[in-house]
């Protein structure tokens, strides 16, 4: 085991939602970086505690957890105190969700957004702020021409080759992308007017280790713990739908890359996924699985979602130009990692995956 013991001239990271998917990899970075840790995070989902468990035990005191949550000022106003750095991902994640409670999901994602944002202008050092947003701003997509070409949908635009760019009007789409897009656009404005260095992320699907997905957010990593136990996926319209999928390391790089060189970065929103290269339709991954299982999984078909998007690729030209960065897993590779992960993590009284490539 791994231990490194946080120092207090080490400096220090604030993750809010800290104890999430995302931020449990980008906390694992920085603490083996050298940095201490603090994630704010109210342990509201399931299975967040063990990555708690996980990081402590890797990281020991360079790990500190400050239960929380993002609509409670006076705890926001503490958790960011004495921060350098702020990774913003506290949040309600799921469209569906937000259509069942849309109070719920305002009060978490755009109000506890603006307590944070609040907070961070009363500091007198202010530490650089990455938000992540998602590509849910941009709307269901509609007008975007398509044609079905094999198992997956492809548009017909000659100028989508790239993918959809920040030049695509926003067009808030669902209670949750209204929600998210406010708090964007709050984060956005307050570098503008306040000149706080904070930065946006739109991003696409992500994946990796640490993610248990769900059937309402993660759905690579839920396709995938469906299949190791020989469940049945649900798939919502055709599954002809394509999305770029991003693997969490290179995220993470490029999170680093935005704080590195906020200078640039701050007061813009950048499209982060895989991008064209790194494509893929939800049938196209049921195919992925069973050839790493052997075993095809049952597809349920039910009708579509509200606000799906039938196609979405980032084009992250902007952001790379910005700060060179580029994905470099792609998603054979990726999805293999994931696999390999959740197979080490399920227990083994429960179906096992089969033989994982190497």
């Amino acid at each position: 085991m791994s231990r490194l013991l946080g120092t207090a001239s080490a400096p220090l990271a604030l993750i809010t939602g800290g104890a999430g998917f995302i931020a449990t990899n980008v906390a694992s970075r920085l603490a083996a970086g050298g940095w201490r840790v603090r994630l704010f995070d109210n342990l509201s989902r399931s299975g967040v505690k063990a990555n708690v468990a996980w990081l402590r035990k890797t990281y020991g005191d360079a790990i500190d957890l400050q239960i929380g949550d993002v609509r409670d000022m006076t705890a926001v106003c503490s958790a960011v105190r004495g921060a350098a750095r702020v990774f913003h991902f506290a949040a309600q994640v799921a469209v569906t969700t937000s259509l069942v409670d849309p109070f719920l999901d305002f009060d978490v994602n755009a109000r506890g957004t603006l307590n944070l944002l609040e907070a961070i202008r009363r500091l007198e050092d202010r530490p650089s702020l990455l938000f992540t947003s998602t590509n849910k701003v941009y709307g269901n997509l509609h007008d975007i021409p398509l044609s079905t070409r094999g198992r997956r949908y492809q548009p017909d635009a000659a100028d989508l080759v790239h993918g959809v760019s920040e030049r695509r009007p926003l067009d808030f789409h669902s209670p949750y992308g209204c929600s998210k897009g406010a708090a964007e656009q709050y984060v956005l404005d307050y570098a503008r007017t306040f000149g706080l260095p904070a930065t946006v992320f739109r991003m696409s699907c992500i994946y990796g280790p640490h993610q248990f997905g769900t059937e309402d957010q993660g759905w690579v990593a839920h396709f995938a713990i469906q299949s190791m136990k020989r469940r049945p996926i649900t798939l919502y319209g055709d599954g002809l739908q394509v999305r770029d999928v991003l693997f969490v390391e290179d995220l993470v790089d490029a999170m680093q890359r935005a704080h590195d060189s906020i200078d640039v970065t701050a007061g813009r929103a950048f499209n982060i996924g895989g991008g064209p290269a790194n494509t893929i339709s939800l049938l196209e991954l049921v195919d992925l699985l069973t050839d790493i299982s052997g075993e095809r999984p049952r597809l349920l078909l039910q009708s579509w979602r509200s606000a799906d998007q039938r196609y979405y690729v980032s084009d992250h030209r902007t952001f790379s130009e910005a700060t060179g960065w580029m994905p470099s897993t792609n998603v054979v590779d990726g999805v293999l990692r994931l696999v390999t992960w959740l197979d080490s993590e399920l227990s083994a009284s429960e179906a096992p995956f089969g033989q994982v490539a190497s």
